[in-house]
């Protein structure tokens, strides 16, 4: 069965107002998670944050549920944070390097995580090593396997890279991260929402997503999956008084579960909002929104691509609904305001979010275009006709 595009609008009330093509920066919400969200923070502000949590107890408990069920987990393994990035340095920075150990990563990484990998390895003495690519684009799992031996601690990749519409092949890197042995933390925050995730079929240790990105949830909160059995061998980097209990003057004990990597503080309504945005996409079928994403990621690519002086950026062999592109003599920045002008969204990405890739491929920015289900043909014609005007 396909999406009903018409009812899956109605539902979208930014619909209404843009053509939003910047769903991989932060897409529209569907009506029930800005209703999740708002009448959870009215009814908190008339009887109280505390007495409101108590009351609604249940309802959050079962966004663990909801989460875990998106990637096929269990909720025991979710973890609800602030963010992606927080959910992923509270995994990264619970893993222990020493001089000499080797964590290999993709030519794609984003800057957030190679920032820690720096700071890891200045304080450590650890080593970053670079996967390269296939002729593709895409992390070059044969490359991978080669560059094996004891010394590597992490396998540490991006599913979807932030600048381009490449999907790297996670579950051929889980197979060669099972077979060694070795941890793999996978930084799914473009993926999740836009195609189906299993954290078994993939074979990652840690996964982290965000709520804001192609799940259409609210900003300000995020996920970590932690495989169960890895979970109590893993000590998070900072602990208060929900992830772990003050047991005595001179003892306390950590959690047995993924809530170890959680503080005490957090929204209720984003967590809730969280929860309402994994129930409506699984009530579409991460396959069908799927297929759709990446109909219409080609439809784009194409009709960009048949625009002189227009070069689309994007590689893989899978491509997600990421689409990049430049036009010639445009900054990316004022071809992103003038489409804004239009009332269309977009964003730009820059050499500073990408490094390597982005250096490797000689470009200092470009215009990235992320499509969803919601998104129609004729959204993206009009995005187009506005491309060819500036080229």
């Amino acid at each position: 069965m396909g999406i009903d595009i018409a009812a899956v609008r109605e539902d979208t009330p930014g619909c209404r107002a843009v053509i939003h093509l910047n769903n991989a920066g932060a897409s529209l919400p569907p009506q029930v998670v800005l209703d999740t969200v708002v009448s959870y923070l009215e009814e908190e502000a008339r009887v109280g944050g505390y007495e409101l949590a108590d009351r609604r107890a249940e309802h959050l408990a079962e966004v663990y549920r909801s989460v875990a069920g998106l990637i096929s987990a269990d909720a025991n393994e979710i973890a609800l944070v602030d963010s992606a990035t927080r959910a992923w340095d509270m995994a990264f920075y619970s893993l222990r390097f020493e001089r000499g150990d080797r964590i290999l990563t993709t030519t794609t990484e984003y800057a957030a995580n190679f920032i820690a990998y720096l700071q890891v390895a200045e304080r450590t003495g650890a080593r970053i090593e670079v996967v390269p690519d296939t002729a593709a684009g895409e992390i070059d799992v044969a490359a991978l396997e080669t560059m094996i031996d004891e010394s590597v601690k992490l396998i540490s990749i991006n599913h979807v890279p932030t600048n381009g519409g490449v999907v790297n092949p996670a579950a051929a890197v889980g197979e060669i991260a099972r077979r060694y042995g070795i941890t793999y933390l996978l930084d799914a925050c473009q993926s999740v929402g836009q195609m189906p995730i299993d954290v078994g079929e993939i074979g990652c240790d840690l996964l982290s997503a965000t709520s804001r990105k192609f799940l259409r949830g609210p900003r300000g909160v995020g996920f970590l999956y932690v495989r169960g059995s890895l979970v109590e061998e893993l000590q998070p980097p900072m602990l208060d008084l929900h992830a772990a209990t003050w047991v005595g003057a001179d003892r306390f004990e950590i959690r047995n579960d993924a809530k170890r990597f959680e503080t005490w503080e957090s929204s209720a309504a984003l967590r809730l909002g969280l929860g309402a945005a994994c129930d409506y996409a699984m009530s579409i079928g991460l396959d069908v929104i799927w297929d759709r994403v990446g109909s219409l990621a080609a439809t784009l690519r194409a009709a960009l691509e048949a625009i002189p002086g227009v070069t689309v950026h994007d590689k893989g062999s899978i491509k997600s609904g990421i689409v990049t592109f430049s036009v010639v003599d445009r900054p990316a920045g004022s071809v992103r305001d003038e489409l804004a002008a239009q009332g269309i969204n977009v964003s730009v990405s820059t050499a500073a979010s990408t490094r390597i890739d982005m250096e490797q491929r000689g470009l200092d920015e470009i215009v990235r275009a992320s499509v969803h289900y919601f998104n129609t043909e004729a959204e993206l014609d009009a995005a187009t006709a506005v491309v060819a005007q500036l080229a």
